[in-house]
């Protein structure tokens, strides 16, 4: 443990003394919509850094499918990648935006369920097996390497097995939100003897949700919205970089996955043009849950210094994500995109109130009906094939 923690201390010491280098100037943090001010908030910057959950390689896992591999290095990154990022969601959903994570001190019960649902085991609703073998439903064969979309792709499936988080996931198609198709998704109607199994009423239509009005939906189903996008040909658009970082400042602000091709980085923030990001390129050994059915959490948080690159260096194939716990989180969301994104002449994606007319109907994705879990359900791969093959805007060019 204590070598553990001498590694820790040690990375962030040399992300300290990167930012050295502009502590004498009133530049701004951002880090997952929240900013820091380095004259005076270096520590505080830190260690909101280190609160995330950051996943990397493991090995010695149990094979994934029965007989496949054993550990994910060399083409799991863009996987842990979401797992970065869904895990943001869910500290989101159940601890706030605000909690911190201290190292070898006792933390809220729903933290340990958090990490639980990551863990290497085919068991677990977000593990790296459940993740590769969705993933063969998407056209990729386990240990192929994933784009931004297959990810989040996997992760709108995945997420219908999950009963205890209950989100709603939305993954944009052609650079569009669309704002009645998630109104439809994340408006549902109190459970009861009653009510059961509907669907909202057609009376919540774009129309009315529009005016963010919480008397048009009985219930809000927390959002994770995706936006894959294609920022460029070969390299990302300079035109886009100022909307791109604007995205970092929102409140709701997931980050990003991207990076370069065949390596996957979840971007948290930025530092005037350069992106802070967490690099899951590092293996390590699987941990598992110990007698007391608790998780040693010191190998996913942060062990790693956070790296930056140049903004223009990314490549123009990303996905950003986005969480709305409540409505008016949404809403609040849709203003500053009309604000800060569709100002610009070249926009980076597009906010409409209604269903494209051209576009097959919007049906919300629901848990297809099998009686098993979603650990077994997708036990086999030959399960897999009621599940539609998206593939838009993939891969990271080569």
């Amino acid at each position: 443990m204590e070598s553990v923690l001498s590694k820790y201390e040690n990375q962030i010491t040399i992300f300290t003394d990167y930012l050295e280098e502009y502590s004498d100037t009133d530049e701004l943090v951002w880090i997952l919509g929240k900013q820091h001010l380095l004259k005076t908030e270096k520590s505080k910057l830190l260690s909101d850094i280190s609160a995330r959950l950051w996943f990397t390689y493991r090995r010695k896992f149990s094979p994934i499918g029965g007989t496949g591999p054993s550990s994910d290095a060399g083409w799991g990154c863009m996987l842990r990648c979401g797992q970065m990022m869904l895990a943001q969601a869910l500290i989101c959903r159940h601890l706030g935006r605000d909690w911190n994570w201290e190292k070898q001190k006792e933390q809220p019960k729903e933290y340990q369920r958090i990490l639980q649902c990551f863990l290497d085991r085919k068991d677990c609703c977000y593990s790296i097996h459940q993740m590769a073998q969705m993933g063969v439903g998407e056209g990729k064969s386990i240990g192929e390497w994933f784009g931004p979309n297959t990810v989040a792709q996997v992760l709108k499936k995945l997420a219908l097995f999950d009963e205890w988080n209950s989100l709603a996931v939305y993954v944009s198609m052609d650079n569009t939100v669309v704002i009645e198709d998630i109104k439809k998704m994340c408006c549902v109607l109190p459970l009861s003897a009653d009510t059961a199994g509907e669907s909202p009423p057609d009376s919540l239509t774009a129309s009315s949700q529009s005016k963010g009005t919480s008397a048009y939906c009985p219930a809000w189903k927390p959002l994770l919205l995706i936006v894959p996008l294609r920022l460029g040909i070969n390299q990302i658009n300079p035109v886009y970089v100022g909307a791109f970082k604007e995205c970092f400042k929102m409140p709701q602000s997931l980050g990003a996955l991207g990076g370069k091709p065949n390596n996957a980085y979840y971007f948290i923030g930025f530092l005037g043009n350069e992106l802070i990001f967490l690099d899951p390129h590092t293996t390590q050994t699987f941990v598992d849950t110990e007698e007391n059915g608790m998780v040693d959490d010191q190998t996913f948080h942060c062990l790693q210094s956070p790296q930056r690159m140049n903004i223009l260096n990314l490549d123009p194939s990303v996905a950003l994500g986005f969480f709305c716990k409540e409505e008016k989180d949404f809403d609040n969301w849709c203003s500053l995109v009309q604000k800060e994104i569709l100002k610009e002449n070249l926009r980076m994606f597009e906010l409409v109130q209604k269903h494209p007319s051209h576009w097959p109907p919007f049906v919300p994705p629901t848990k297809p009906e099998v009686t098993t879990t979603g650990a077994e359900f997708i036990d086999s791969t030959e399960q897999l094939e009621e599940f539609d093959l998206e593939e838009d805007f993939e891969i990271l060019s080569v």
